[in-house]
């Protein structure tokens, strides 16, 4: 079950419920529309059907390292029931599993900034807020 691989300077946004396909489609509008550019490759394919965290980190630890993503986000039935769309950003490299919340009008800057490693995924998980969602970094 290894992770397809994204397209150049774009995360992959990997569908993880089916319920809704309608809700799938709203999703990919709504990071579209959040920039002028492309950040997301997206994958829907049924074999990811609620697949755990724990799967995708055990299957990127044993595919070839030239293969391997660092990240990846999820639509799960939590990203797919919400307005706002919060993926579920998961750590495949640094901190293997280690996740946060990202609702859909920040998905371009975070994938953006992973994507040519101007920042990592450690400075986006930290800044999340008590519900382990990031909602932008805290202005003094």
């Amino acid at each position: 079950m290894s992770l397809p691989y994204p397209d150049d300077l774009t995360s992959l946004v990997l569908r993880t419920h089916f319920a809704d396909a309608g809700a799938w489609e709203d999703l990919r509008a709504a990071i579209d529309a959040a920039d002028e550019y492309q950040h997301a490759t997206y994958v829907s394919d049924p074999r990811f059907d609620e697949v755990s965290v724990q799967a995708l980190v055990d299957e990127e630890a044993a595919a070839d390292e030239d293969e391997q993503i660092v990240h990846v986000f999820l639509a799960d039935a939590a990203t797919m029931s919400d307005p706002s769309y919060p993926l579920l950003a998961v750590d495949l490299a640094d901190e293997p599993g280690r996740t946060f919340r990202l609702p859909a009008q920040w998905f371009p800057d975070v994938s953006a900034n992973l994507s040519i490693a101007n920042m990592d995924f450690a400075e986006y998980a930290d800044a999340t807020d008590e519900a382990g969602t990031f909602r932008g970094f805290a202005r003094d």
